[in-house]
């Protein structure tokens, strides 16, 4: 008779079920694999766009179109001595760091839009639960769920924020045509010094041959002779610096052109293009208080902090979650669905959030309430500057400038006929050498004030700018008149 031992089977039993156990276990979690992860890619797609996002994004791509086509810089205009004040203006405004930072850091805001109103990712959970051997095998699918209005609000706060980024790539914008201006009218002011000191110093070499004609007659001294060459020295000293100086001011032209340092000089241009005249006051405040670039960010900011108000409010409301846990390992399998919220129950801390919300909205109107009042009182200061200028060069050009010449003509006619001394003629040469130079610092005074007010006050598009021809993001302007 056979004998059998019942602890030599026992190991072998226990063995196969776990075996057995084990292989279920495996089996699940393949089937959980197979049947959550389409769920999940189906539901990981795209969220829902809100107005804001949408508004923004059409407004990023009619911005790109024009700076950045296919994500790429385009062809930056050939700048020649012939080329006009608006190829300078173009080239620069496409070729510059500052403008090429703004505009990404606008685009950045716009997708953090998305970022701010989308739903939190999906959780996907695996659990084991193993003694000897695989006892439960369970997945899960979690989803977290923002109280409602808060994925609105949220959405709303980073919508205002790429507000504001837009309003400071506008203002980078007009800063850098601003400042190609400046240097384009001190480079004109340069020129046309030097032709009057070189026309100037013509003329002391016509005064020396005619005190050295009347000191060989014996109707002057040597004493004329040297002042004339005295005069000659300075001025030819004079035209030495300005010719140097020509030097500072291409190298800032190519720096606000946006070109490195190993590049090519920028040529100076032959002829410069003046600007028109401005509208009174009342209808560049007006322009002002609807295109001013720092105004426009500052409202946009009090509008930030105004939906960020809205947010803070939000905090009263509970978030929810909910889930699903699947235990395959069951038989029949065992599902678990969950669901749980968030207690606001902190009111000080909420009270807190809405109470420095509403600070920070008020900081924000104060500071847009005294931008607008700083904004009056600087343009009532330009308009003057520029009246003033212009006062000066009609002055200048109609009565000052014709008569100096008269008079130093009359000076060197009575020093011909020893009717008046030598003093007289240099006298008669220095007021107009000083009636000239006035004339051409009160005509760039005019061209700086009036780049200011059309750029930095009305906030006027420059020629070949990225930025729409009204009032762009911001706003709709049917107002069909612009500022110099």
């Amino acid at each position: 008779m056979t004998a059998h031992s019942p602890c030599g089977s026992r190991p072998r039993a226990n063995t196969g079920s776990r075996r057995q156990a084990n292989s279920r276990g495996w089996r699940a979690l393949l089937l959980a694999a197979v049947y959550v992860l389409p769920l999940v890619l189906l539901v990981g797609c795209v969220g829902t766009v809100i107005p804001a996002e949408r508004a923004a994004r059409d407004e990023l791509a009619a911005v790109a179109d024009r700076f950045r086509p296919d994500e790429a810089k385009p062809g930056l205009p050939t700048l020649t001595p012939s080329s006009g004040l608006g190829d300078y203006l173009r080239f620069a405004i496409l070729n510059s760091p500052r403008v090429e930072a703004a505009y990404q850091e606008w685009a950045a805001s716009i997708e953090r839009i998305t970022t701010a109103r989308s739903l939190p990712d999906l959780r996907l959970t695996f659990q084991v639960d193993i003694a000897d051997m695989i006892m439960s095998t369970m997945a899960g699918l979690m989803v977290e769920l923002p109280g409602p209005g808060k994925r609105r609000a949220a959405g709303g706060v980073a919508a205002e924020a790429s507000r504001v980024r837009y309003h400071a790539f506008e203002m980078e914008v007009l800063r850098t045509a601003f400042a190609v201006k400046r240097v384009y009218y001190r480079l004109q002011f340069l020129e046309d010094d030097l032709r009057l000191q070189r026309e100037m110093f013509s003329l002391l070499g016509a005064f020396e041959v005619q005190a050295q004609q009347q000191q060989a007659a014996g109707r002057a001294s040597l004493q004329d002779v040297l002042r004339v060459q005295i005069e000659q020295e300075w001025l030819r000293n004079r035209i030495t610096d300005l010719e140097d100086s020509r030097g500072t001011l291409v190298a800032e032209l190519k720096a606000v052109l946006g070109l490195e340092a190993g590049a090519a000089a920028p040529p100076v241009p032959a002829a410069f293009t003046p600007s028109e005249a401005p509208l009174d006051q009342a209808e560049i405040l007006e322009l002002a208080a609807r295109r001013n670039p720092r105004i426009r960010q500052l409202a946009a900011e009090v509008g930030r902090a105004q939906a960020q108000l809205e947010l803070a409010r939000q905090a009263r409301v509970p978030d929810f979650n909910a889930g699903l846990e699947v235990d395959f390992k069951a038989n029949p399998v065992m599902w678990s669905p969950m669901a749980g919220l968030t207690l606001p129950i902190w009111r000080d801390k909420t009270a807190a959030g809405i109470a420095g919300a509403q600070a920070e909205t008020r900081a924000a109107a104060a500071r847009l309430s005294q931008a607008e009042i700083e904004l009056a009182a600087e343009l009532a200061g330009l308009l003057y500057q520029y009246r003033t200028s212009a006062r000066a060069m009609d002055l200048l050009e109609a009565r000052l400038l014709p008569k100096g010449r008269q008079a130093l003509e009359a000076a060197r006619a009575g020093y011909a006929n020893a009717q008046s001394g030598f003093a007289d003629v240099i006298a008669g040469y220095r007021q107009l050498l000083d009636f000239e130079r006035t004339f051409l610092e009160a005509r760039t005074s005019r061209e700086l004030t009036l780049a200011s007010l059309s750029l930095l006050i009305a906030g006027t598009p420059p020629p070949g700018s990225p930025l729409p021809p009204a009032d762009g993001p911001s706003g709709s302007d049917s107002s069909t008149k612009s500022a110099p």
